[in-house]
């Protein structure tokens, strides 16, 4: 068995909570993640996002970054960039043969997670980078990016999503997120109701930790244009006039607020040096494939998007309101662990048709599954089942464009994969 096969089996362990595991390993590894200071964004929705941007203005600050997000869409090397720009092939194959060698002396072997977790750590310290971001993959708590020593940390907009795993209440979802807050730390918390504020709070004061409210003393002018926000924002800290942000919908306006309050308190208080030009770059030179992103099949346009939870899909919905003044045939899938009846109900009213497929995953729903809950929360919108992504988006075309894929990132990766 390959290193790189080695690695890719050991996602038959599934989803393990925990730190021990993940401590054991970077041990073993002689403490890649020391060797660099590290921010960490958590959160429901938005937080791959906030970690674009934060990656971006650091590297324009001057900084030599390391950014490790999850999960990829294509290839796993997507998963860990230096200075912006995926690893190759071949690096990670030595550093999967590494951590390997490193996991063999451990009790029980890693989960797929904190196996990759350690892997890009690893590549951050190889390549020597000054500062890595670290999106959290699954809650944050006991989610193996907390086993890192952060600098700082950002939290997202808080909503319900793998409540098997982080509880079935939004304030016990809070408390796992505010899990990632370090004692004496900075935490800077993205919009969200009381209840989340609340918990976020207590957790900050527990642990003596320096709490800043994103949109608190924030004031904001945006319009869309063409299909971007143009926004100019006003923080305690600076004035910034007419940014066009670079990623597409108004819900980015509110992550990217957490992005340059991060970032502002990061130079006010000099653990890492961010000039407004920087931050600037940060909100308006960013890409994050799979989320609002356009391309094209066969002549068609298409619009990605990996939302996978019902708060993803109505800011979807709001994005296809304001930019598209017609129903759309929307190509969906979902694993079964989502709130796959919400989803489509934020939905049904933008679509002209659900065409339901499902990603190569053992966790999807099967399209004809998929089917019966369109059917059921959507009777008035035509949907029908597909055998493949390929054949998905093949049935929509004949309902008109844009084609909107959603549903699951696992989906938007294979169809990107199809149109790239």
């Amino acid at each position: 068995m390959s290193d790189r096969d080695w690695l890719f089996s050991l996602e038959q362990i599934g989803i393990k909570l925990g730190l021990d595991q993940i401590r054991a390993l970077l041990a073993a590894l002689g403490h890649p993640d020391h060797a660099y200071p590290s921010l960490v964004i958590a959160g429901t929705n938005g937080k791959g996002s906030v970690t674009a941007m934060v990656e971006r203005g650091l590297r324009a600050a001057g900084y030599r970054t390391g950014r490790y997000t999850s999960p990829h869409l294509v290839a796993l090397e997507e998963r860990f960039a230096v200075d912006g720009d995926p690893i190759d092939g071949a690096e990670l194959d030595r550093l999967a043969s590494r951590i390997r060698v490193a996991a063999s002396a451990l009790e029980h072997p890693p989960s797929f997670f904190e196996a990759t977790t350690a892997l890009g750590l690893e590549a951050f310290r190889d390549a020597g980078v000054d500062v890595a971001v670290l999106e959290v993959g699954l809650g944050g708590r006991l989610d193996a990016t907390n086993a890192v020593d952060s600098l700082a940390v950002a939290i997202t907009a808080v909503d319900f999503d793998h409540e098997a795993y982080l509880g079935h209440t939004l304030p016990a979802i809070a408390a796992e997120k505010a899990g990632v807050i370090k004692p004496h730390g900075l935490v800077v918390l993205g919009e969200n109701p009381d209840i989340v504020r609340d918990v976020v709070a207590h957790t900050a004061t527990l642990r003596q930790a320096r709490l800043v409210y994103a949109p608190e003393g924030v004031t904001m002018d945006a319009v869309m244009q063409n299909g971007r926000l143009l926004a100019t924002i006003r923080t305690p800290a600076a004035h910034y006039q007419a940014l066009r942000l670079g990623l597409l919908g108004r819900h980015q306006a509110a992550n990217a607020v957490v992005a340059i309050r991060l970032l502002e308190e990061l130079h006010a208080t000099k653990q890492l040096r961010v000039t407004p030009g920087a931050i600037r770059i940060a909100v308006e030179d960013v890409a994050w494939p799979g989320r609002l992103e356009w391309t094209t099949w066969r002549g068609r346009a298409v619009l990605i998007d990996g939302a996978h939870n019902p708060a993803g899909a109505r800011a979807l919905a709001a994005y296809l309101r304001e930019v598209v003044p017609q129903p759309v045939p929307c190509v969906v899938g979902a694993m079964r662990d989502k709130h796959v009846v919400d989803m489509l109900a934020a939905l049904a009213p933008v679509a002209s048709a659900f065409v339901c497929t499902s990603a190569q995953s053992p966790r999807a729903l099967t399209p004809a599954e998929l089917l019966a809950h369109a059917q059921a929360v959507a009777p008035g919108v035509h949907a029908e089942a597909a055998t493949s992504p390929e054949h998905a988006l093949d049935i929509a075309s004949r309902f008109g464009q844009p084609m909107v894929v959603a549903g699951s990132l696992y989906l938007a990766g294979e169809i990107r994969a199809l149109v790239s």
